[in-house]
Order: C-alpha cells, then structure tokens, then sequence
C-alpha cells in the first residue's frame, strides 16, 4: 500500500483531516432540534455559489429529482455549510469526529462531536449537533490498520472498505459476512465496532471509456481527460493512475498526437497526468450536456452528503451525492486507498473524467460498480492530493497566466498553488489565517480575499 500524501499532517493536526471529515454520523442521538438553512455567524459562502452553471442546475434537477428552486438552494446551502463548518473542525480540534449535510437541498448540516459540553457552539454555528462515540481520528486510525493488512492478505472478496462518520464507524462490504470478518480479523480489528456491509458489486477500473473528452493510450486503451493542469510550462492534464504507465503516450479525441504520462501511480492511489504537446491548450473547462461546459473555478472539497457531477463520454452527464471520503477499493491490481465513494453512476470508458461539486473541481473517476442504466457506485481520486502528489496547480477560470507554486517561500507563509488542509495555519500580509476548507490556493484567492476559505486567527 503506497502511503497517503501529506499523512504526517493528518495525523499530526486533529484539526486537519480534510473535508472529507464533513461526514460523522451520530453514533448516539441527534442533540438538539434540526435547523433550516441558515448561516451562522459572519456568513459566507464558497466561491461559485452566486452563478451556479445551468449545466449543473439541470442535472441536479434530473439525477437527485429536484426542481429548479431545490437545486438552486441546495448549491448556496452546501456553500454556506463548508466554512461554518470548518470553523467548528477547527474549534473542537481532537472531539471533532465530523461534519455532513442533509435534506433535499442540504438545508441541514450536522456537526459531530465526542463531547456533549461542545453542543452549544456547535448550535451557535446554525449547526444541529451530534454527539458520538469515537472521534475522526480514531476512525481513521482503525481504517489504517485495514489498509496495512490489505497488504498481507487477499482482499478480493472484500473490495470495499471506508470511514462512514455519519455512522460514527468504518465499514467494510464483503461478498459474504465471512470474508468480511476474515479481512477485519488480519486486521486485528474484530473487537473494535467495524461494520460489515454484503454486497455482490466488485468496482472496476473504467478503463476503456472516456470522461470529459477522449483519449487514447499507446493506442490499445481510451481514458477521460480530467482536468486541465500545469506544472511550470508544461501544460497537461490530471487523470487516472491505472489508465497509462510514465511513459505511456496519448493520442486525443480527434487521433492526433497529444501527449506523454508523465507520472502514473496505481495501485496504492489512482493518480497520473499526462504532459501536452504545444498543439494542446489547457482551460478550466468540463463538458457537461448539450455541448456545454462547466467552468471550474477552484479545487474546495465538498461536505459529505453534498452534490457532485462527474462528466463521462461513455455515459455522459450525472450527478450523485458525495456518500464517503477515505474508502479503499480492492481491484483486481491490488488495493487503491483515499478514493471518494458517491451514488454518481458511471459506465466502462468513464475513467479519469472529472468529478465537479458546483464549479469546484473535485476528483477524477476510478472505478465503480452498476450502469447509469440501473445506477450503481462510483468512485474517485480526490484531485488536491493527486496535484500536491505532482506538483501541479489547477488551470481555473479566468487565469489568463496559470499561477505556479511558490516552493522557495517559507512553509508558514501563504502561497499560490500549496494545497491546504482544514487546520492548517498561515501567515498573509502580517496576519495570521487558519484553513477552514481543503483546497489548492489559487493566485487570485488570498486569505484576505477568500473567507470561506481562511478564517482570521
């Protein structure tokens, strides 16, 4: 199993695990009365919340079967809820064990905590409260030990294993409850509240089929273009890992040459991207119906329990909701770990297309289980980690010069191109900030400027 990026952070900072802590469910009762859509104190919202594409609106609209008013309120709700909490993450610290939210147009959003004397603040927050038994570190501690013995043992009879906050436990599905309690028992972890879920689905990588547009891999495979990359002058793109090796070279949607991978991991993660020719030109765009496009605007991790749309030339245009973040998946190459597991469906040909929350990139496709025909499961390789893997930085909207990471600066002081953590301190200006949503800062998205993204400490 390769080791996950920035892992010292994670398990350094309490206070740092990531958006994908926006999930713990109430392993006791809900405290305290649910709450309508409000924002807290000094509200504000993710970038691109205001103009929501109409691309989005729309899918939204047919895949979670809202109206236009739900789909609408949903997008500005789940804007509001990151940085309320984000905050709360970074109050509660080492109790905080996670954060989601609820209702047709996330109206709800729940925060987690071991400790009942944290209920006020949490409500303070225009959050409803729960309190559980085991925080967000612990969880991941126990998935860890999982991880570590899907390196000794078979685990293709259990392909799946995840943190579930919104249960407040980690769970592993199986193709039978004894395969499960043989994987959890080389684990050492049968007397530790880990859950089973049987299931027949065996995700697999989508390899031969394209999200976004196509490409084609030493002319034998075709994959999905993700998103558009940089890193210095070279410009590319972010895919998956088990679409092409280093080395591998691409052709584009139209036969022409395009390109070399120049960077591929898989299994262990899912990452690579793939360096263009001068005749290939990056933008921040990701097709979406009809022609259309979406603009991507940032990387800011979505809650669990959020929307998210992933693009695919195989099975187009979907939307699902984000279910958990830090699953692992055994394919038949070996165990992949960090993947994001969502109700998107996905079809053959869909991998490494791009997987966006709003205009917000998110990931790039995996694998899954099901069709869009009968839906089903599909997972990906959340892109923050995959970009500081490299070292690339996110071409987004209304760049005209991509911004690179500035790797001479001092680690305290705020950069463009860093991804950052929730928790994470910097120094801007003099002043100092806290992080309160997981992202890859942009040239044009200073602490100062951005307040859904960096809290005044």
């Amino acid at each position: 199993m390769v080791a996950r990026p920035a892992a010292g952070r994670r398990r350094a900072a309490l206070t740092a695990v990531s958006t994908l802590v926006l999930t713990a469910v109430p392993a006791v009762a809900a405290a305290g009365p649910p709450h309508a859509a409000r924002p807290g104190p000094a509200a504000v919202r993710t970038a691109g919340a205001e103009q929501a594409p109409p691309e989005v609106l729309r899918a939204l609209q047919r895949d979670l079967r809202l109206t236009a008013r739900q789909a609408a309120a949903r997008l500005a709700n789940e804007a509001d809820a990151g940085p309320r909490a984000g905050r709360l993450h970074n109050a509660l610290g080492a109790r905080f064990a996670g954060a989601w939210v609820t209702g047709r147009t996330s109206a709800g959003l729940t925060v987690a905590t071991t400790d009942a004397a944290d209920v006020p603040a949490i409500r303070a927050e225009g959050a409803q409260a729960a309190v559980v038994t085991t925080p967000l570190s612990g969880l991941l501690s126990l998935k860890d030990d999982l991880d570590a013995a899907a390196g000794r043992v078979r685990t293709t009879q259990t392909p799946v294993w995840y943190v579930d906050v919104r249960a407040n436990r980690v769970v592993v599905q199986a193709t039978s409850r004894s395969a499960a309690t043989a994987f959890i028992a080389a684990a050492g972890a049968q007397d530790r509240g880990v859950g089973i879920r049987v299931s027949p689905e065996r995700p697999r990588p989508m390899k031969d089929l394209v999200g976004g547009d196509a490409y084609y891999i030493d002319g034998v495979a075709r994959c999905s273009v993700g998103f558009s990359v940089t890193k210095a002058e070279q410009q590319g793109f972010a895919t998956a890992g088990h679409c092409g090796r280093a080395g591998s070279t691409t052709t584009g949607y139209d036969d022409t040459d395009q390109g070399v991978f120049q960077a591929s991991v898989f299994p262990g993660k899912d990452m690579a991207w793939v360096g263009v020719n001068s005749a290939w030109t990056g933008t921040a765009a990701v097709r979406a119906e009809a022609g259309t496009t979406v603009q991507v605007t940032g990387s800011v991790q979505a809650l669990v329990g959020a929307s998210v749309c992933r693009s695919g030339s195989t099975s187009g245009w979907h939307c699902g909701t984000v279910e958990q973040y830090d699953a692992s998946v055994s394919y038949p190459d070996g165990p992949v770990d960090g993947l994001t597991r969502t109700t998107a469906c996905g079809e053959l040909g869909d991998s490494g297309g791009p997987f966006v929350a709003g205009t917000q990139a998110q990931g790039v496709t995996s694998g899954g289980s099901g069709d869009c025909a009968s839906g089903g499961t599909t997972f990906f390789q959340p892109l923050n980690p995959l970009m500081e893997e490299f070292g690339l930085t996110l071409r987004t909207a209304g760049e005209t010069v991509t911004p690179a990471p500035q790797q001479d600066t001092s680690a305290d002081t705020w950069a463009a191109g860093r991804v950052y953590e929730v928790g994470e301190t910097v120094s801007f200006s003099g002043v100092d900030y806290v992080c309160l949503q997981n992202h890859q800062a942009q040239r044009t998205g200073s602490p100062a400027a951005t307040p859904a993204l960096w809290q005044r400490s």
